[in-house]
């Protein structure tokens, strides 16, 4: 009877990812470097038959392991980085969308005081009619939003916040020179918001999903100051809405890419 070993790809030793994702990693079941005389002698499906050693040679044994164990870091299987660094950036993206909310909370009380009454009033509610109408609403049937996927949850946070960078960038040059505060919070805030743009591309294409195709350039040109106010009123709002709904969106995320696992399984017959 002689020793048998096998390098199996078994359930368990694949990397779990989420089944909807389209760029999820999917395992090989070859390895690297073992691909020497004696070796490697045969390819079978999913099993890899690495070598014969008669029963007894547990010095040929410990060669096999050793050489097995040092060729691991080179296994395209067994690595895991892609994986974990999408992990950790949606982590991220989630971190900063969280700490957008906080910035938003304190730009929206300096700004709508500087807007004045009725800007200011915690009752104050007026329609939708210029420009921030082209930018894409936050609300959503529940049960629409809850039938969404991956890729679909990504483009509409991504679509939105190019339409709502645009709208910020001429909030902030019609921002008073002689509220330096003012001007200073809506720069680094637009700042974040690019920030947050750039993580929800990137994530996007490391999942293997498509940026959105962008829309024709808006130009805002309200008839009146009240009416200009107005819309930065309805900006504020607009941001707030995407912000709460995009830390939902990016926990449901999160939650569904699991962490790496890989298991490498040895079989041993014939004892």
């Amino acid at each position: 009877m002689g020793l048998l070993i096998l390098a199996q790809n078994k359930g368990g030793s694949r990397f779990h990812a989420d089944p909807s994702a389209k760029g999820s990693i999917q395992s090989h079941t070859y390895l690297q470097g073992l691909h020497r005389t004696g070796a490697l002698t045969r390819w079978r499906g999913e099993q890899l038959l690495t070598s014969v050693l008669p029963a007894g040679d547990s010095w040929g044994i410990l060669a096999f392991l050793c050489a097995t164990l040092w060729n691991l870091p080179g296994v395209p299987a067994l690595n895991r980085t892609d994986q974990v660094t999408t992990r950790q950036s949606i982590q991220q993206m989630y971190d900063l969308t969280r700490y957008l909310e906080h910035q938003l909370h304190m730009l929206a009380a300096t700004y709508l005081n500087y807007l004045g009454p009725p800007f200011n009033e915690p009752d104050f509610d007026p329609p939708r009619i210029i420009g921030v109408e082209a930018v894409p609403s936050a609300t959503v049937d529940i049960q629409e939003w809850h039938s969404l996927n991956d890729n679909a949850r990504l483009a509409a946070n991504y679509q939105a916040y190019s339409h709502l960078l645009c709208y910020l960038r001429t909030m902030d040059g019609t921002a008073p020179t002689a509220v330096p505060s003012l001007r200073h919070s809506l720069t680094h805030f637009r700042a974040s918001l690019q920030g947050l743009l750039g993580s929800i591309a990137g994530i996007m294409a490391s999942l293997g999903y498509s940026l959105p195709t962008p829309g024709p350039p808006v130009e805002i040109t309200p008839p009146s100051h009240f009416l200009r106010k107005m819309d930065d009123f309805w900006l504020l709002k607009e941001l707030q809405t995407w912000l709460w709904r995009s830390a939902k969106d990016f926990n449901r995320l999160r939650k569904r890419v699991p962490p790496s696992a890989v298991m490498l399984h040895l079989e041993t017959r014939g004892f």
